[in-house]
């Protein structure tokens, strides 16, 4: 039995809310349990300077932790003068995530900023954060059409990001603070809404773990996964 009396394949309780925030072009308050992260996303007019000329438009992503958004207060990355080495991996693997499913052709010389900022931590922010951060970018660019910068939403499908790992010898989807922290096997699944891979990180956390129940983790995922884009759906007005 799981700490929180989930099935294996069970996910918390998982709430998006779009449009949260008064004044970006899209947001999306993502709850995932007890893990809750603010997502927005904002347009600017141009592009870094090696994409000018190219016609393609680029999107990228930030994320960070409020200092009490875990048991104990942090310091502020700012006030330490530089980001975390985990902070810089988390917030690329959101960017390059998003750029998998954007056509960056479709909407011109024009970049995205999506801003993922963790209110509450208990397990599995990065996921909640990229879960989120499609439903942002999705509404950013259905304010750009619907100003007329754009003729049509240039992306390609659905993403969402879930948690899974081996705990206690049992493979589990969506784990929460207390099985991430004893968790045998810890590994995160970007998937696209058809199925496809964008990114698998996965580590043994003590013994190594075999192909069979990596196949398990993945099928979880899947699952995971197409859970999600339903929510996403949902919450975007798309069913």
């Amino acid at each position: 039995m799981r700490p929180s009396g989930r099935s294996p394949d069970q996910l918390r309780t998982i709430s998006l809310e779009p449009g949260f925030s008064k004044y970006a072009e899209g947001s999306c308050m993502t709850r995932f349990g007890d893990t809750h992260v603010l997502v927005t996303a904002s347009l600017d007019e141009g592009v870094p300077p090696f994409l000018r000329n190219t016609g393609k438009g680029w999107v990228t992503a930030e994320y960070g932790m409020l200092p009490r958004a875990t048991h104990e207060r942090m310091r502020r990355e700012s006030s330490q003068g530089k980001q975390s080495g985990r902070t810089q991996e988390i917030q690329r693997l959101i960017g390059r995530s998003l750029r998998a499913v954007t056509n960056l052709q479709g909407f011109g010389e024009r970049q995205i900023q999506v801003d993922c900022d963790v209110i509450q931590a208990d397990g599995g922010t990065r996921t909640a954060a990229i879960t989120g951060a499609f439903v942002a970018l999705h509404m950013c660019f259905a304010r750009m059409v619907k100003i007329g910068a754009i003729k049509q939403i240039p992306l390609k499908d659905h993403l969402a990001a879930i948690s899974c790992g081996i705990v206690g010898g049992v493979p589990v989807a969506d784990l929460d603070y207390d099985e991430d922290s004893t968790a045998d096997t810890d590994a995160n699944f970007v998937l696209t809404g058809s199925g496809g891979i964008v990114e698998i990180q996965g580590t043994a956390e003590k013994e190594p773990f075999s192909e069979e129940l990596l196949l398990q983790l993945m099928g979880l995922a899947r699952k995971g996964v197409s859970e999600l884009v339903v929510a996403q759906k949902k919450a975007l007005g798309l069913v």
